[in-house]
């Protein structure tokens, strides 16, 4: 993981964070797609068929492997 002006990666390599990519927002690797919309989207009671045809770049198994990841750090941090 490279920090500062760098390009960072996270979450097995499917988050990416590069200044010279929405000026470093997390996206989903090899796309401008910010995961935060793909917890927007769940929050505002969309569904996840519905984040994945509104934005086909987004493959099923990187959403679901980002969700994942995400249970599985607020599990690491309450255990």
């Amino acid at each position: 993981m490279k920090i500062g002006t760098e390009v960072r990666v996270a979450a097995e390599g499917l988050v990416v964070s590069d200044p010279e990519i929405l000026g470093g927002t997390p996206v989903f690797r090899g796309s401008r797609l910010p995961v935060a919309t793909l917890f927007d989207y769940l929050a505002d009671g969309l569904t996840l068929d519905y984040f994945l045809e509104s934005f086909p770049s987004a493959t099923r198994a990187d959403a679901v492997a980002v969700l994942r990841r995400g249970q599985h750090r607020i599990e690491s941090e309450l255990a």
